[in-house]
């Protein structure tokens, strides 16, 4: 069984916590509001329920009687009783299902920004503890606050109708009451025992969709690679053996579902015949009337159905486990993946240059991939990291960017909105050309013909025309990757920050675009600094930064020179 084990304690305590946040919350006044409003319909409901048995003993009696006037009188108070039945019951589910919209919201929103704050998305995928985080906000929060709400509304209103209708079956009969009571006890007991199972194999069901759903998404996204490498073959292998796995699980969940299926359902039959077994020799024997067998037999299954919470909703409850547990494996991924990180690295942000001041990195294995670089990359000025077997300048460049690698020394840097890493592979968000291109603060100040001569400038083929800017795309599927390459390098044009971190950028766009590049940068006093490999041709910048394979490093002034 893949689930984690979760302390019962710790779910409720979480469960109480994720409740007392969202009644505390900005929108905790209309929250409140929705919930007691759903009480009060609860209250009503549960008295029209009680009305509606009296109603019906005396209606039933009346036909057995033979009293027309009667049967007039109490058909038209059983017709008005559903019809408020009818409107408390509609309002009460319009309302639940607002404030289980409402408490979603609430907390996709938190959730969203804890994974997508400090990295922790990434260091959350990285450790490999959580399987499919998406699958768990997108889906089981929603799965969360809808049976949680649900479960709430339905206890509720299960011991209304325990208070309510205890009192009409102990009038009519008192063994009516103590039978009740008896058979939904020993009708619980069986159903965890036969559906116990159900707990586990639902959590890897879950794990199993999202695994098969993930491979269709590859197979998506990577559709060209696929067809140019011939890798069909091996993707419909991966996938159908992906189909098995949640098949066979399924499976097992349809024989529990059987088995526990011939219990309930018979369990359900014979509540309608019990009271009846138990009223019919007192009518038949002339000490009760018609009227009160069927009302003996509804509040009997009113008051079966209420003590019969776990029957009925037993596979809600499993599934409902299930959730619990993956989110709370979720909140304990993020908590992990977000706490401070215990590392002798100091990242310090500052106003001046980038510098690194005794920084030594090594590898997991403990390599020393570079030793006690004491060095300042001048504002506005290019320089070539290179960079030999090791991997000294691609540590260098992610560990500048704040992804993980193990050493001590100290890193001064820009805020984050003065420095551009473009990786070898980049990835640019949803939505349209112009809101890549343009930054929110600049939005508006840019012209469309400065955005299109820019690209045409930086051998942006693709024919783009002002309409063009404005279309939503996703633009990482309809762009080649040196074409999103590009469009990173004029969103940093435009943008105007200080410093641009490139990886490899001459394997990317090729030596005389980088060197266009370069020039474009420097004419804006930007700086730039590409981390390459030892080969790469240097001529085009100020400054170069050795990294050997020792973990020693040097640095070279070239001297004065223009970029063209």
């Amino acid at each position: 069984m893949s689930q984690q084990h979760i302390p019962l304690k710790l779910t409720a305590s979480r469960l109480v916590r994720a409740v007392t946040l969202f009644m505390t919350s900005d929108v905790g006044g209309k929250a409140k509001f929705l919930f007691f409003a759903l009480v009060a319909l609860f209250v009503g409901i549960s008295v029209l329920n009680v009305v509606n048995s009296f109603v019906g003993r005396h209606f039933m009696t009346a036909i057995a009687e033979r009293q027309t006037a009667e049967f007039i009188r109490q058909a038209i108070l059983y017709i008005m009783a559903f019809a408020a039945s009818t409107i408390a019951s509609v309002i009460a589910r319009f309302s639940e299902e607002r404030l289980a919209l409402l408490w979603r919201e609430f907390l996709t929103r938190r959730a969203v920004g804890l994974y997508m704050s400090g990295g922790t998305f990434y260091r959350v995928g990285i450790q490999g503890k959580l399987t499919y985080p998406d699958q768990r906000i997108a889906d089981d929060i929603n799965a969360f606050t809808i049976t949680t709400l649900s479960f709430v509304l339905m206890l509720l209103n299960s011991a209304l109708t325990v208070v309510t209708f205890s009192g009409v079956l102990w009038v009519i009969s008192p063994l009516l009451l103590i039978a009740a009571v008896v058979y939904a006890a020993s009708g619980s007991y069986l159903t965890i025992v036969l559906g116990r199972p159900l707990i586990s194999l639902s959590y890897d069901q879950l794990d199993r969709e999202a695994a098969f759903r993930s491979s269709l998404i590859r197979v998506r996204e990577n559709a060209e690679p696929i067809m140019l490498s011939g890798g069909e073959q091996r993707h419909t292998t991966l996938l159908l053996r992906r189909l098995d796995e949640l098949a066979t699980n399924f499976r097992r969940i349809i024989v529990i579902n059987r088995n526990v299926g011939f219990f309930t359902t018979g369990y359900n039959w014979m509540t309608q015949i019990i009271p009846i077994l138990i009223i019919a020799p007192a009518f038949i024997r002339g000490d009760m009337e018609f009227g009160v067998v069927t009302q003996s037999a509804a509040a009997f299954a009113m008051l079966v159905g209420a003590f019969s919470f776990i029957v009925s909703q037993f596979k809600s409850i499993s599934n409902f486990a299930v959730v619990v547990a993956r989110l709370s494996s979720l909140i304990e991924a993020m908590d992990e993946a977000g706490a401070p990180i215990k590392t002798d690295l100091e990242v310090v942000e500052t106003e001046g240059n980038l510098a690194y001041e005794r920084l030594t990195l090594t590898s997991p294995g403990g390599q020393t991939l570079l030793k006690d670089l004491s060095t300042i990359f001048p504002a506005g000025t290019g320089v070539v990291v290179v960079g030999g077997d090791n991997g000294g300048a691609t540590a260098l460049f992610r560990t500048t960017a704040g992804i993980g690698t193990s050493g001590e020394g100290r890193i001064f840097r820009p805020a984050r909105d003065q420095l551009r890493f473009l990786a070898q592979r980049t990835q640019l968000a949803p939505g349209t050309l112009r809101q890549t291109l343009v930054p929110a603060r600049q939005q508006g100040e840019v012209s469309d013909d400065h955005i299109l001569a820019l690209l045409k400038q930086l051998g942006f083929v693709r024919v783009v025309t002002v309409d063009d800017l404005d279309k939503e795309c996703d633009w990482s599927s309809l762009l080649s990757p040196r074409e999103q390459q590009i469009v990173a390098i004029a969103e940093a044009l435009i943008a105007g920050p200080r410093y641009v971190l490139l990886e490899n950028a001459d394997v990317i766009f090729g030596n005389e675009l980088l060197r266009d590049i370069l020039r474009l940068l420097a004419e804006r006093s930007i700086a730039c600094v590409n981390f390459a490999d030892m080969n790469t041709p240097r001529g085009a910048y100020d400054a170069v930064l050795e990294c050997h394979a020792d973990g020693s490093w040097r640095w070279i002034n070239q001297g004065e020179h223009s970029v063209d």
